[in-house]
């Protein structure tokens, strides 16, 4: 008597497994391609954050050079006769006997 093989005819449920994991994998990947930290929706917040702190970063220097401009008139060597007489009106509270002085009350603001 010859040795006969069996074989068995696949299950319903057998011949879904690998598509369904391959499907719930390439799912995964996809939200998060969209959604994910660094992914389309992510780059478009990342990239408007990059924006926003760029325009700050101008504003900062060019704060930086108009203050760098103003210290280079105070240094010894470009003494700017005009830049010494308003720092020292507004640190002595000094004016010339034919100048008008207008007092405005000080604001103060809250302590919280």
């Amino acid at each position: 008597m010859p040795a006969t093989t069996r074989q068995r005819k696949k299950s319903f449920l057998r011949r879904l497994i690998i598509p369904s994991v391959a499907t719930a994998v390439l799912a995964y990947f996809g939200f998060h391609a969209l959604n994910g930290e660094f992914g389309l929706v992510g780059r478009a917040r990342i990239e408007r954050e990059v924006a926003d702190l760029q325009s700050q970063l101008d504003v900062l220097v060019a704060e930086r050079q108009e203050l760098t401009a103003r210290v280079s008139l105070l240094r010894p060597e470009s003494l700017d006769p005009d830049m010494i007489d308003e720092r020292a009106r507004l640190n002595l509270n000094l004016t010339q006997a034919n100048e008008l002085t207008i007092l405005r009350p000080r604001v103060l603001q809250q302590q919280h």
